[in-house]
């Protein structure tokens, strides 16, 4: 079906193909690549096709077991594959300004580019509860923290063009 049945979207932007898939991807060697959230679902899949096509991936993600875990899955995947598998994990937690902060200046020491900002990173339906920053902890994760991580790293993007940003969102939210 493409994205073309989302009646929420109805805009003038390229459509996906029906018939698209990951094997359509052009090469990435050269390229730079941060996900937030990159150790499960649509982050870890991300991840997998852009390292299979030759990206550096940098999985950015809160819980060091379950990313030291999906970096483990990746090399093993991609074992078979002729070329060196080039990921790292780096600590984020997109709730935590001071570890955005953090994230943010550890990543500009190490790279000298970025390619492609994933901002995948998101919680649904937690309890209520406020970051240590003050913030209600649904909004700090799923848009505060992208938004100061997109802020921090945007000069490195703007050096790297052309270079994307892909914000990921989910209709969840809606009642049905």
């Amino acid at each position: 079906m493409g994205n073309r049945g989302i009646s929420a979207v109805n805009d003038a932007r390229p459509q996906v193909p029906d018939n698209w898939d990951a094997s359509q991807i052009p090469s990435q060697k050269g390229k730079t690549v941060v996900i937030t959230g990159a150790n499960s679902g649509i982050g870890y899949e991300a991840a997998l096709e852009l390292t299979r096509k030759g990206a550096h991936v940098v999985l950015a993600c809160r819980n060091e077991g379950r990313a030291k875990e999906a970096e483990k899955k990746l090399r093993e995947a991609l074992a078979s594959t002729h070329d060196a598998v080039s990921v790292e994990f780096m600590m984020l937690d997109v709730s935590d300004l001071e570890s955005v902060n953090k994230f943010a200046d550890k990543f500009k020491a190490r790279h000298n580019r970025l390619d492609l900002l994933i901002n995948n990173a998101g919680v649904m339906a937690v309890p209520y509860a406020k970051t240590v920053d003050g913030y209600e902890r649904q909004f700090a994760t799923n848009h505060l923290g992208h938004f100061a991580l997109t802020a921090q790293l945007f000069p490195l993007l703007k050096q790297s063009t052309p270079s994307r940003v892909v914000n990921v969102s989910s209709l969840a939210r809606l009642p049905a």
